[in-house]
């Protein structure tokens, strides 16, 4: 069964045409940039074939998932004979809320709970949406399937995803964590085990994805049992341009302060704090090195920051769950940056970790154990893949339909 795989942005539009049916087969990859402008690009990566880009008028959605369509099937770069080998299609949607606790067939109910989910994440869920309206149109006897970033984590129990705000917030405009990057967390941690031979089911397992967004999580018998972000994915961890943790009195003195409305205090928190905020220099954790090792002590500072918060996350998701078997680190940063790894876990060996620091030194996407034989707590690097996910997860819904 081949698959597409679409993430729409606000203004991008990111791929994937996989085949299920060999091995998850990756056929090609790329993304659509610039959506809405007449400038915008397609950077289009099939498998065995050059890479190919264009630069066209986009004015939206629709027209941009056309012109992917349109290099899929292409003589020179197409990877597919014809669009009817594409059997469905699985789309990223940002946020559940409390509906969804699983993926599924994208029907007019589906459309409706998304829809109402917008409020919740008006700079993701629409153009979730969008992309879903897109394919009705283009491709309209083809099944499609959403899956929610936030569902992997509606097992969390209340002590964990209520805030101590009016209980009514919660009754009336659900405001709770949800967390994020779900099906990351999920995919890691399984992975992890397959390699190890270990049960999903029975470990204590503390995830990393780390990125210019990143999130923590603590995965306790093979359920989500807390996450960092929150009812935003500000929340939690410092990131490239967010905040994290941050006391909300500080939000309310700096409005009051640079006389600041709701939304640039927004902006503030989401695009210029974070790593980038503190060291004046940048939200690429690379430049950060490169600028502490000439001597830059803000960007000193950022990094030293950053490895402190994920370390005081895994300290107290480790006695939320009675203890860890297994810390894993993905994402950008945390499958390429062995600094980082070796900066938070040399110093976790009062709970059982005993980095292996040469088996770190130079892992960049790889899956890797990072401890010594006889560490009772293990350290993996793990590469993660969104995108298999979404299609696993699409193969699923569409092969029950037809049993």
């Amino acid at each position: 069964m081949i698959i597409l795989v679409l993430n729409c942005g606000s203004s991008s539009i990111k791929y994937q045409l996989i085949n299920m049916a060999n091995e998850s087969q990756l056929l090609a990859k790329g993304i659509v940039e610039r959506v809405g402008f007449k400038d915008a690009i397609l950077t289009h990566k099939p498998v065995g074939k050059d890479k190919y880009e264009m630069v066209a008028s986009i004015p939206d959605h629709t027209t941009g998932i056309n012109l992917i369509l349109e290099a899929l099937v292409d003589k020179n770069h197409g990877v597919v004979e014809s669009l009817s080998q594409i059997k469905a299609v699985g789309h990223r949607v940002a946020h559940g809320g409390e509906f969804f606790t699983k993926s599924c067939l994208i029907d007019s109910n589906t459309k409706r709970e998304i829809e109402k989910c917008i409020e919740l994440a008006p700079l993701h869920n629409p153009a979730n949406l969008k992309g879903i309206l897109s394919m009705e149109k283009l491709l309209p006897n083809v099944p499609q399937v959403a899956v929610f970033d936030t569902s992997f984590h509606q097992t969390m129990p209340k002590e964990a995803y209520l805030y101590a705000l009016p209980y009514e917030y919660y009754e009336n405009y659900k405001i709770r964590r949800y967390g994020f990057h779900g099906t990351s967390h999920m995919f890691v941690a399984k992975k992890a085990c397959k390699i190890l031979g270990a049960d999903f089911d029975q470990l204590r397992i503390i995830t990393c994805h780390l990125g210019n967004g990143a999130s923590i999580a603590a995965i306790k018998n093979g359920k989500s049992i807390d996450t960092s972000m929150g009812f935003t994915p500000v929340e939690g961890l410092i990131m490239g341009t967010r905040s994290g943790d941050i006391d909300p009195g500080i939000l309310l003195f700096i409005a009051e302060k640079e006389n600041l409305s709701i939304q640039q205090v927004n902006d503030v928190i989401n695009k210029k704090s974070g790593v980038f905020g503190i060291s004046g220099i940048s939200s690429d954790m690379r430049d950060l090195e490169d600028a502490a090792a000439s001597g830059n002590e803000r960007a000193r500072l950022a990094l030293d920051m950053y490895y402190y918060r994920v370390k005081k996350y895994i300290g107290s998701y480790a006695a939320a769950m009675d203890g860890v078997d297994l810390i894993i680190f993905t994402g950008g940063i945390g499958e390429n940056d062995s600094t980082l790894r070796e900066k938070v876990c040399s110093a976790l060996d009062f709970m059982g970790v005993e980095f292996d620091v040469e088996a770190n030194r130079g892992v960049r996407g790889q899956d890797k154990l990072l401890t010594k034989p006889n560490s009772l707590v293990k350290v993996m690097a793990i590469t993660t893949n969104e995108e298999l996910v979404i299609a696993t997860d699409t193969a699923n819904i569409i092969n029950n339909l037809k049993n």
